[in-house]
């Protein structure tokens, strides 16, 4: 008798220069959404709930004499565990998470960078802030990639420190309640030409910051103030918030995929998974 082969393995190339893949050992970067249970929030006051179906006598709910569960959950994906947005987050126009996904896997660089007071920085600041603010430098991004400056990544995924559990769970209050990229560190990683940004940050920008939007509207190439979706450089690049990257997750070369639904709509929820990659000999 035979027996199958399940393939592990796969090789890709960029540039010329051969990959291979290990696809026994992912690593998802998504929070899951207990319904209910402890989940990540971030601006909305409510967290994520769900209730079963009811249809004139129906309940979808087994545990109360339904033959099945069927349930209805209430969220926001912005607001409520992982997720990713599109240039449609800032326009009028009809963009949806949808019109831009599925994307191939990509090429991604996992860096740990450790969020830093924005008064010790060298860059400027734009819209509301506070110099005591912890964010993401310029310097600091490109300190935590400098090994792989030369290697063809199009992805980049940005582990903060510290990187404790409770992150899995964190209610993200107030005006400042986590670190944010300076315009600087956002310049930086467009010009890497950066398509896909995976973060464990509940937003690119500052919580309060007078409504600028800076850093996502420099990662979209969308003008200040524009609200017109055909007006951005990077229309089809995409930002997944609120993941988080676990330990076993080393600094370096990963294939990114990323899984997200159908969703007409800005955002989505979604699962960005890692697998290693190592470049094989020629």
């Amino acid at each position: 008798t035979s027996t199958a082969t399940v393939m592990l393995e796969l090789e890709f190339t960029i540039s010329g220069r051969r990959w291979q893949v290990d696809l026994s050992s992912p690593v998802d970067l998504a929070i899951p959404l207990q319904f209910p249970g402890p989940q990540p929030r971030f601006f909305a006051g409510e967290p994520a709930h769900a209730e079963p179906l009811r249809a004139g006598s129906y309940t979808g709910e087994v545990a109360s004499g339904a033959s099945c569960n069927c349930g209805v959950y209430t969220l926001s994906p912005h607001c409520h565990g992982t997720h990713t947005e599109c240039v449609g987050h800032l326009t009028i126009d009809a963009t949806h998470v949808a019109t831009l996904t599925p994307v191939a896997p990509a090429l991604a660089l996992l860096v740990t960078v450790r969020p830093e007071p924005l008064g010790t920085t060298n860059d400027e600041p734009e819209g509301r802030h506070d110099r005591g603010d912890l964010v993401l430098s310029r310097a600091s991004l490109a300190a935590a990639a400098s090994r792989w400056t030369g290697d063809p990544w199009t992805a980049l995924v940005v582990r903060t420190l510290p990187n404790d559990p409770a992150k899995r769970a964190r209610v993200y209050e107030g005006d400042c309640p986590a670190p944010y990229f300076t315009p600087a560190a956002m310049r930086w990683v467009v010009e890497r030409d950066v398509e896909s940004l995976v973060v464990d940050l509940p937003s690119l920008d500052r919580a309060d910051d007078g409504g600028e939007l800076v850093a996502h509207r420099l990662y979209w190439g969308l003008p200040a103030g524009a609200t017109d979706a055909r007006q951005a450089r990077r229309g089809r690049a995409l930002v997944t918030e609120l993941a988080y990257v676990p330990e076993c997750a080393q600094d370096g070369l990963h294939l990114l995929e990323l899984h997200v639904p159908a969703f007409g709509a800005d955002a989505a929820p979604s699962r960005p998974v890692l697998y290693p990659v190592s470049e094989a000999t020629p």
